[in-house]
C-alpha cells in the first residue's frame, strides 16, 4: 500500500513540459516572457526600495509577492536536476545580472536620499537583514523545499505567492543597494550574504525535493549526470561556506547583544542618583573588527535635568566591564518641567 501511495504521487512526466515553460526563458513567448520578467523585476525593486526606506513591512511583503526572481532560481534548479548543462549556465546568467540590476536600481533610488531618512541603525527592515544567522538558513531551505513542490505540482500552484513571502529574495539586494550608496559596507554584505543563504537553498532543497519526486528518472544521460553532480558539488560546497559564515555571525551578534547589556548597565550603575534615564543606547565596531574586541563607539542617549558626573568615568567603568577600549558620544536631552497650571491654580485659589 506504501508502494502504490508513494507511486500515485510522484512526479507526472506529462508535467515537465508545462514546468519547463514556466520556468525557461525559451520558445515562441520568450520574448513576452523577458518583457514581463523585466517589468515586474523593476517594479518589485522599486517598491522593496522605498518600502525599506520607510520602514514598511507591508510594502515589502507587496515586494515579495510580485518579485519573479524565484522563476529563474527555479530554472537552474530544474536544470541542475535534469543535468542540463546549456540551461543550466543560462539560468545562472540570468539569474546574476537579475541581481546586479535590483543592486544598481536600489542604489540609484536611494542615491539622494539622507541617511537619516534611511535610519541604519534603527530602521527594522533593514537590520533584520544584515545580519543573518543559521537560522536564517534553515528557513531558507523549509522555503526552498515547499517551492520546489509547489512548482512542481499544478495543483498546488496558489501556494507560491506564500513561498515567495517566506524566501525573502528582492529585499535583501535591495537593501545591498542602499547600503552601497551611502558606503555602509558591512550592512551591504551582510544584506548580500542572506540573499546568498536564499538563493543556495533554493538550489539544494529545491533539487532535492525535484529529485526525489522522480523529475530526473528514465531522462539522464552518463553527460547530463555529470553536470548534475558537478552543479550539485558546487552548491553543497558554497553553502558550507555561507553556513560557517552564518553560523560564526551568529556568535557575533550574541557577543554583540551581551556587551550591549554590559554598557547599558555601565551607564544605568552612573546615572544613579539623577533624575535621567537611559532612552537608547547603540554599540558600533569597525567593519574590520569582526572579533569584537573594541575599539568600540558607543552612542547614548539619555533624557532627565540636574548634573552628570564626569563622563571619563563612565568611560573607565565601561571599558572595564567590557575589556576593551571604548569612545561614547552622549546626547543629553533635557526635560522641561511646565510650572504654568500650578501657578494659575494658585493665582485662581486666591
Amino acid at each position: 500500500m506504501t508502494s502504490e501511495w508513494v507511486t500515485k504521487n510522484r512526479f507526472d512526466p506529462v508535467y515537465l513540459p508545462v514546468m519547463e515553460e514556466k520556468l525557461f526563458f525559451e520558445g515562441e513567448k520568450k520574448k513576452r516572457s523577458i518583457t514581463n520578467y523585466i517589468v515586474l523585476l523593476t517594479l518589485a525593486t522599486i517598491i522593496a526600495t522605498y518600502g525599506v526606506i520607510s520602514g514598511s513591512t507591508a510594502t515589502v511583503i507587496g515586494a515579495m509577492i510580485i518579485a519573479p526572481l524565484m522563476t529563474p532560481i527555479m530554472a537552474a534548479t530544474l536544470a541542475m536536476v535534469l543535468g542540463r548543462g546549456t540551461r543550466i549556465k543560462r539560468s545562472i546568467l540570468v539569474v546574476s545580472f537579475s541581481v546586479l540590476y535590483v543592486i544598481g536600481l536600489a542604489l540609484l533610488l536611494s542615491l539622494f536620499i539622507s541617511p537619516i531618512v534611511i535610519g541604519f541603525g534603527s530602521n527594522p527592515e533593514i537590520t533584520t537583514r544584515v545580519s543573518p544567522n543559521l537560522l536564517a538558513l534553515f528557513v531558507a531551505l523549509a522555503s526552498g523545499a515547499a517551492g520546489a513542490f509547489a512548482i512542481s505540482r499544478e495543483d498546488v500552484g496558489d501556494t507560491l505567492p506564500g513561498v515567495a513571502i517566506a524566501i525573502s529574495l528582492v529585499p535583501p539586494l535591495s537593501v545591498v543597494g542602499i547600503s552601497l550608496s551611502k558606503l555602509h559596507w558591512g550592512d551591504a554584505s551582510g544584506a548580500f550574504v542572506l540573499f546568498l543563504t536564499n538563493f543556495l537553498a533554493i538550489i539544494l532543497a529545491g533539487g532535492a525535493v525535484l529529485w526525489l519526486s522522480g523529475v530526473s528518472v528514465s531522462r539522464i544521460t552518463p553527460q547530463r549526470d555529470a553536470n548534475r553532480k558537478r552543479a550539485f558539488e558546487l552548491a553543497i560546497l558554497a553553502t558550507i561556506i555561507v553556513a560557517v559564515i552564518l553560523g560564526f555571525n551568529g556568535y557575533r551578534t550574541l557577543e554583540l547583544e551581551r556587551d550591549t547589556a554590559l554598557a547599558n548597565t555601565a551607564v544605568t550603575s552612573w546615572l544613579e542618583g539623577t533624575s535621567y534615564t537611559v532612552t537608547r543606547l547603540t554599540l558600533n565596531f569597525q567593519p574590520r573588527d569582526i572579533l569584537l574586541n573594541g575599539p568600540a563607539h558607543v552612542t547614548i542617549s539619555i533624557a532627565g535635568t540636574g548634573e552628570l558626573e564626569s563622563i571619563d568615568e563612565l568611560a573607565k567603568n565601561m571599558e572595564d566591564a567590557l575589556g576593551y577600549p571604548v569612545t561614547i558620544q552622549l546626547d543629553v536631552l533635557p526635560t522641561q518641567v511646565n510650572y504654568y497650571p500650578r501657578l494659575l491654580r494658585q493665582a485662581a485659589s486666591g
